[in-house]
């Protein structure tokens, strides 16, 4: 009976340590992929291995970022109604000792890469370094931190685009934060109408009036320097601006209507028609983009 109970609880200590990395947030990292597209490389077996790779170490940054998260957070998540069930740590599934243990294993293996693709390495450890400077201190001060957030998807695309040795277009870089923006602000704004200030102590700061200004401002800018991108570097990507605009019109019939958007990867993964559109949008861009 003693090993029937060491054993289930190891078992379920795997179980929490692999909700603890949440890999289903791994879909984040989606955004290293797009300069394998727009520097229409993703033919070359070459390239995509090094874009694979790229996403593969980003999806072991990102989890190292959750670890710390959760870490400095154990004790009030212990006492929200919510996380103290959900997150491993609070909950007790995992102990604090094993996190940092596997938070040690994921920097080694980061830092294995280094003289392989250190390009790939330096900007993660950009990344890295940001979320140290949000999880103990920038993730109270309002607007920065929706900032942060944002810039963490433009530092996937810089990866993808380090991982090739292509520079990232002034066009990419304003485009995609400004839809991390536009993600980042809506993940607020559910966050504040569903729990208020209790799940974050910077909502306080907001309201969900100002968080909607943020959203137009960057679904706007989103669309604009989009449609600029393609009129000006890429006139057969047009078909593609459709796709973008039903995009960001769909994402905000699910935030109003049906609520969702408090996590952009499970509106993504959950519902059909903005999957279908992503799918469509990646396919368009790849049909344009093929290599004469």
């Amino acid at each position: 009976m003693h090993d029937i109970a060491q054993k289930r609880k190891f078992l379920g200590e795997m179980q929490g340590l692999i909700k603890l990395v949440r890999p289903k947030q791994w879909v984040k990292n989606s955004f290293v992929f797009a300069p394998l597209i727009f520097a229409g490389e993703f033919l070359h077996p070459d390239s995509v291995y090094s874009t694979l790779l790229a996403a593969f170490l980003f999806c072991i940054a990102a989890s190292a970022v959750y670890i710390v998260n959760d870490l400095k957070d154990i004790e009030k998540d212990r006492i929200h109604p919510e996380k103290s069930k959900k997150r491993p740590l609070a909950s007790g599934q995992v102990s604090p000792q094993s996190a940092i243990i596997l938070l040690i294993l994921l920097y080694i293996v980061l830092i294995s890469f280094w003289t392989v693709v250190p390009n790939v390495i330096y900007v993660i450890f950009i990344y890295l370094a940001l979320n140290w400077a949000y999880t103990f201190k920038l993730k109270h001060e309002p607007v920065i931190e929706i900032f942060i957030v944002a810039f963490g998807f433009v530092l996937r695309v810089y990866a993808g685009a380090m991982a090739l040795t292509v520079p990232v277009s002034h066009w990419m870089f304003i485009t995609t934060l400004s839809i991390s923006l536009y993600l980042a602000s809506i993940k607020r704004r559910q966050e504040l109408l569903q729990n208020g200030s209790q799940s974050r102590g910077v909502l306080a700061y907001y309201s969900v009036t100002l968080i909607d200004r943020f959203a137009e401002m960057s679904a706007v800018t989103a669309v604009v320097f989009y449609s600029l991108y393609v009129m000006e570097v890429q006139p057969k990507l047009v078909v593609t601006v459709p796709l973008v605009i039903f995009g960001l019109f769909r994402y905000w019939y699910i935030v109003e209507t049906l609520k969702g958007g408090e996590s952009p990867t499970d509106v993504i993964i959950q519902d059909k028609q903005i999957l279908l559109t992503v799918l469509l949008w990646v396919g368009c861009c790849i049909w344009v983009l093929l290599p004469s």
